[in-house]
């Protein structure tokens, strides 16, 4: 087991017992006096402790005992796949769809509501929160998100809610979705920490980017124009980015910087060296004829396809797990697109944080038809 997965796990036996030392129930202080003044055994990994949270799953299962366990979903149709009084934290989710259209990935809307918000947290097209943001499969493995043989999608990111949480996916295709499978994993915890915060996830496109023009193309030092991950205000820490490129025109789209504007918005706090090295990769991710897609836990390029070239497709992520870009008043995620945005490509993307409350000014979601990636050359 990796040492990230092992800190993932950490967060969430840190969280359940953070509410295990707050519950007053009789039992639960007998056992903390019984410990008092004895070390925390650092040598015994948290699955060996005993446990104080409940763990419970909703999913598609046949209510009749039958063996149709998956739902389908009418064409502008809206299903609840998750609904639970809290407190408590989804650790998984997992879902396989059977569609007919080819479009489904980027037809299907997941919305995500914490403590009864009207407003979803968490809205995307569900191949996007997946990090398929160009709508087609593919399998790889991040912390936080995987795409497995069978076109099976998974989610690891702790989602904690204090009063009740909900989930609905929207089919906004013109198609009946014959069969959409889910398993979401959750427990109940008697109350979450003070400081337990919010999971957000938000989709945004620009197909195309609006490329710069003369002097305005060699300078960049205000960001005013770049593309946009994330725009909130409040407190909490940026966990990271997936994104869809699909090229315009010949050449290589990865020479825009990443400026992370930080409780500032006058300048950025952050600023990056080149699109695939915030990505984590270099040099083009080995060109127009030797790109290599590539998958890591907290990086990765896992779709290369005709690189370089007008039509060529990427798909990235980028995980901050490691040192969460932490804000307390104000947060604006962006990267150039090109050199000073010299380059009208498509971006696509979803971006990954938490929050102290649930944030729901979002930007309008474009309609189902302009999130279909084409190529749009001038």
């Amino acid at each position: 087991m990796n040492s990230s997965t092992n800190d993932r796990r950490s967060f969430l036996n840190r969280m359940a017992a953070g509410a295990g030392l707050a519950a007053a129930s009789p039992a639960a202080a007998q056992t903390q006096n019984r410990n008092e003044g004895r070390p925390d055994f650092p040598f015994l990994p948290q699955y060996t402790r005993a446990q104080i949270h409940k763990s419970l799953k909703q999913s598609s299962f046949d209510r009749t005992g039958g063996n149709r366990d998956a739902w389908a979903i009418a064409a502008g149709g809206v299903y609840e796949v998750f609904r639970a009084d809290g407190p408590g934290v989804i650790s998984h989710i997992w879902f396989t769809i059977a569609a007919r259209s080819a479009d489904h990935l980027k037809e299907i809307v997941l919305r995500g509501y914490w403590d009864g918000n009207s407003k979803p947290s968490v809205e995307a097209p569900i191949g996007d929160f997946f990090g398929l943001n160009l709508g087609v499969y593919q399998v790889y493995q991040s912390e936080y998100l995987a795409c497995s043989p069978g076109k099976s999608l998974n989610c690891y990111f702790a989602m904690p809610y204090r009063q009740s949480a909900r989930f609905t996916v929207t089919n906004e295709g013109s198609q009946d979705i014959g069969s959409f499978y889910s398993n979401i994993d959750y427990m109940t915890v008697p109350r979450l920490p003070d400081d337990a915060l919010y999971f957000h996830a938000q989709y945004r496109q620009s197909a195309p980017c609006i490329p710069t023009a003369g002097d305005a193309a060699k300078l960049n030092l205000d960001g005013r124009l770049n593309y946009v991950y994330v725009e909130t205000r409040g407190r909490g820490h940026l966990m990271g980015v997936t994104l869809g490129v699909l090229e315009n025109g010949n050449g290589w789209w990865g020479e825009g910087d990443d400026m992370i504007f930080i409780d500032d918005e006058s300048k950025p706090a952050i600023n990056g060296t080149g699109s695939e090295d915030y990505f984590l990769g270099s040099w083009d991710f080995g060109g127009r004829d030797g790109a290599q897609p590539f998958a890591h836990s907290m990086y990765g390029a896992p779709l290369i396809v005709n690189a370089e070239r007008t039509g060529g497709r990427y798909c990235c992520y980028r995980w901050h797990g490691d040192n969460p870009v932490a804000f307390e008043r104000y947060l604006k995620h962006t990267m150039e697109h090109g050199h000073a945005n010299n380059r009208g490509d498509n971006f696509f993307s979803t971006a990954y944080w938490y929050q102290s409350a649930p944030y729901t000014d979002f930007p309008a979601l474009p309609p189902a038809a302009a999130r279909i990636p084409q190529v749009k050359t001038a």
